[in-house]
């Protein structure tokens, strides 16, 4: 090392002005070619301390050489002990500004000391020390101090949050990450090591498999219920697929490209495998989501609640103080409380019972996440069973009232939170995470009706007996001891909270979610009547028409849902028009629908699809009264208004821009083509799609355009038994009929009346270029 900075330091002195940034400038530089010296510990010790007071080091680098000669081998580490906790207490002020201030990018200026801890291999001999007894080839691995552990583990943290570029490296040695689950094992450094393990797994480019974590199985037995509502923070990132990036990735046309080539399970997907593979994991989360904690009162109560997560907004973090705030109480109980000034503190007046809700509040949102990425994996039907079996929703029944929407929380929240990681508090997160649940339990699977007690399905049996129709076979085969208890079942009750929710309320969205997903599938007259007896159409009608309501989101939802609540159902149409009684009523209603085709379109396919139901019921006095009344139906009922929804709706897409939520654009374009191919005016239609091109002056525009949309159809579709089987059910139209009129609207000859091509003058025929290559 002489050598190479001996030009720096000669005799004249002239050039030791640049002597610190040259060191710094030969550090940095090694870190990233991986030549020359790499650690402030090579470096001559005299040099470092003469530079140390202008450098402004603070005598890190030199702490950081003593720690390093008394952690050899076989050394006494309790002399390295003192040396790191000389060091963590000048890391830890900046971590602690960094936790309670803004959060500013971490940068050189702003932690000085943090960044010249890792600039001069801090960082590196910190990892070192831990995972020495990894290292020796005794048969008896020597066992490190806890609190020597402990403290390089709070180091190592602390320069994750304040120095850009530490969490990276350490997540790029995966001898590292994996060592660390070993060190779960011990409740005494347990939350260090899980907060630095969500830290590192969160920047990780390559998802960790749990698999490769030394007995995993072990592992998670062996955890309390604390440590393991902890540890589904980690878990969380363990399990869920990536974010694929940008607007244009999230494109059918990119997930279709990727799927293909990725045809093995994700390591998202092998994860969750591994995970339902131990023993009693499953049923434990659901003793944690579903256990009791002692109700919080106060007029301050929700003040208090905000108050703690402007800061605390990390379970982990919150963990810790829940055990400070315990060895208070035992010290205080103790001491008289005149001499102690805790037992006066403000942490001992707020923190027990306030934080103690919070504190539960934070595990279930991190142990429902876990169930609810799930539910929506491969592994549907086997978790689906667990969580039944093991009572999950009757026991979130028992904590609706008490703890899930208590009756005094405040909703006028318009912080959104349709992203699982948005940034909101607690108690938001608490109730999005149970709504989302109940939105994925419900959907498409006959356990829906847990959601129930056993008086509410006695009510759908009635209801199935006075229409005279057979109960479905679901309801049927609902083993009747796996339902909620009490007076009302937990739908019953989300009904009951949503119709109190405020105009900008966050939750309307994932509310009408939750309830959608109840009714969707095969439609039930005897599910929607249970609805509509409970007035949901009529505050569905307010929230769209007279409440204000502005959120495309919550818009989107109530018509989606509305949509489910009425297909079909010759007395939803005639409360329709029973509450839009007026022609401004049923012209603010329209206004809304055509003001996003996106988002209203599935209620237009409902109109349509019961419109053709009731057409054929002519002998039905009831159907024909409200056919005749329902100025809904008799909108639908007219050529060119159907017209203008097959224009608009062909329109707003095309293959470059489908997506999950506008792809059901082209479906209900199809629905409207199927129902007139059946009444053989197919031509009809494909034709005046050819008029309007003519008239807008775009000849070939829309035709080709859809031409294109229905060749991604068949390769989307045709390869997918959810999607087709999700299309006929909720169709009641034959997926054999919708592939059928689809290979005739993109026949080949010229002379069919029913194959678009025909009605595509030759000149501005442009199919042959494939968009739906990869």
């Amino acid at each position: 090392m002489a050598t190479l900075l001996g030009s720096e330091f000669s005799s004249s002195g002239r050039k030791r002005r640049n002597c610190n940034s040259n060191i710094v400038t030969k550090l940095t530089s090694s870190k990233i070619t991986g030549k020359g010296f790499n650690r402030g510990t090579q470096l001559p010790g005299g040099l470092l301390q003469e530079r140390d007071k202008p450098a402004k080091w603070h005598g890190i680098p030199d702490l950081l050489q003593k720690l390093h000669e008394s952690s050899h081998p076989n050394s006494d580490l309790s002399h390295a002990h003192s040396y790191l906790k000389s060091l963590s207490s000048q890391l830890s002020v900046e971590a602690m500004s960094f936790v309670t201030e803004d959060r500013k990018t971490a940068q050189e200026s702003t932690f000085p000391n943090t960044y010249t801890f890792d600039l001069f291999g801090g960082v590196d001999l910190l990892v070192e020390i831990l995972m020495r007894p990894t290292l020796t080839m005794q048969k008896k691995k020597p066992k490190m101090n806890d609190e020597l552990v402990k403290d390089c583990l709070s180091v190592l943290y602390n320069c994750c949050i304040c120095t850009e570029g530490v969490t990276k490296s350490l997540a790029a040695r995966d001898d590292f990450v994996l060592f660390l689950f070993t060190l779960m094992t011990n409740k005494k450094t347990f939350l260090q090591t899980a907060t630095l393990i969500e830290d590192i797994l969160g920047v990780k480019k390559e998802m960790i498999q749990l698999e490769g974590i030394p007995n995993l199985s072990g592992l998670v037995q062996s955890f309390d219920q604390q440590q393991l509502a902890n540890f589904c923070r980690i878990l969380s990132v363990t399990i869920s697929e990536p974010d694929i990036g940008n607007d244009d990735k999230h494109t059918l046309l990119a997930k279709n490209a990727q799927q293909k080539r990725n045809a093995c399970p994700s390591r998202a997907e092998v994860n969750q495998v591994t995970l339902l593979n131990i023993p009693g994991f499953i049923e434990r989360l659901c003793k944690l989501a579903t256990r009791k904690v002692s109700e919080a009162t106060g007029a301050n109560f929700l003040q208090e609640l905000e108050d703690w997560y402007t800061w605390l907004d990390n379970a982990l973090v919150l963990d810790a103080l829940m055990q400070m705030a315990t060895e208070e109480a035992e010290q205080s109980s103790t001491e008289s409380s005149d001499e102690s000034p805790l037992a006066t503190s403000p942490l001992r007046h707020r923190l027990p019972q306030s934080m103690k809700t919070v504190h539960e509040i934070m595990y279930k949102v991190e142990v429902l996440y876990v169930l609810c990425v799930l539910l929506m994996g491969r592994q549907r039907n086997q978790v689906h069973k667990m969580l039944a079996d093991f009572r999950l929703i009757p026991g979130l029944n028992n904590l609706f009232d008490k703890l899930i929407w208590r009756k005094y929380t405040a909703s006028n929240h318009v912080v959104h939170g349709q992203n699982e990681n948005c940034d909101c508090s607690p108690e938001i997160s608490f109730k999005i995470q149970f709504l989302r649940l109940l939105q994925s339990f419900s959907d498409h699977h006959e356990n829906k009706y847990l959601l129930l007690n056993n008086q509410e399905l006695n009510e759908l049996s009635a209801i199935s007996m006075k229409a005279n129709i057979p109960e479905v076979e679901a309801l049927v085969n609902t083993d009747r001891s796996l339902v909620c208890d009490g007076k009302k079942g937990l739908l019953t009750r989300l009904l009951t909270v949503m119709k109190r929710e405020p105009p900008d309320s966050s939750f309307r969205f994932w509310q009408a979610r939750a309830v959608e997903s109840f009714l969707r599938g095969a439609t039930s007259y005897a599910d929607q009547m249970f609805l509509l007896k409970r007035g949901l159409l009529e505050h569905i009608l307010l929230c769209i028409i007279d409440s204000g309501c502005t959120s495309r989101d919550v818009l989107q939802s109530y018509f989606d849902l509305l949509g489910e609540l009425m297909k079909f159902n010759i007395d939803a149409f005639k409360r329709f028009n029973k509450y839009v009684n007026t022609p401004e009523k049923f012209q603010a209603f329209l206004t809304q629908i055509n003001s996003s085709l996106v988002d209203s379109n599935m209620l237009v396919r409902c109109i349509v699809l019961s419109l053709d139901r009731f057409e054929s019921q002519t002998e039905d006095v009831k159907v024909m009264e409200v056919l005749s009344e329902c100025c809904l139906l008799s909108y639908v009922a007219r050529v060119e208004n159907r017209l203008s929804f097959l224009f608009r709706l062909i329109n707003i897409i095309n293959v470059q821009t489908l997506t999950q939520e506008n792809v059901s654009c082209l479906n209900t374009s199809l629905v409207i083509l199927m129902l007139a191919r059946r009444k053989a005016k197919l031509p009809f239609y494909l034709n005046a799609l050819r008029e309007k091109e003519h008239m807008e002056k775009y000849p070939g525009c829309l035709l080709n355009n859809f031409h294109n949309l229905l060749r991604f159809w068949q390769r989307h579709y045709l390869n997918k038994d959810k999607d087709s089987t999700c299309l006929e059910n909720s169709s009641c139209i034959p997926f054999s009929y919708w592939k059928e009129t689809v290979s005739v609207l993109l026949g080949s000859d010229r002379t069919s009346r029913c194959a678009i091509v025909s009605y595509i003058d030759e000149p501005f025929i442009d199919l042959d270029r494939d968009l739906l290559e990869d």
